[in-house]
């Protein structure tokens, strides 16, 4: 796939749909012809990422999936509430060790994570 169109995803803000973000993010990344290691790295960061705009007192949780040449790109809506920071921390140094970029912006609401891998597996 080469010009890939984002994906945007609207979830209630709820732990039973933590499985369906994950799912759809492996399945956009296998899409998308990432590298193996990067298929699971897209799979848990959509998993933090979700949980991160969870704690951020959102009732739907809108994520925006931009697939790119050998990366995949979210962006997640995040709420006013502020958060323990507790939760969020873990998220947060899980979100670190397995993206490339992490990035939470307050003013936009949003968290915005980045996973590449060196190259895309032939298709």
């Amino acid at each position: 796939m080469s010009q890939a169109t984002p994906v945007t995803l609207s979830v209630p803000a709820h732990a039973d749909y933590a499985r369906s973000v994950r799912m759809l993010a492996a399945n956009l990344a296998v899409v998308q012809g990432l590298c193996v290691d990067s298929v699971e790295d897209v799979r848990m960061a959509a998993e933090e990422g979700f949980i991160y705009a969870c704690a951020t007192g959102v009732q739907n949780c809108q994520i925006v999936f931009e697939p790119a040449e050998s990366a995949m790109r979210m962006a997640f809506k995040l709420g006013d509430a502020d958060p323990e920071s507790e939760d969020l921390s873990f998220a947060l140094m899980l979100l670190t060790a397995i993206c490339d970029e992490v990035k939470a912006d307050d003013d936009a609401h949003e968290l915005r994570v980045l996973v590449s891998c060196g190259g895309a597996y032939a298709q």
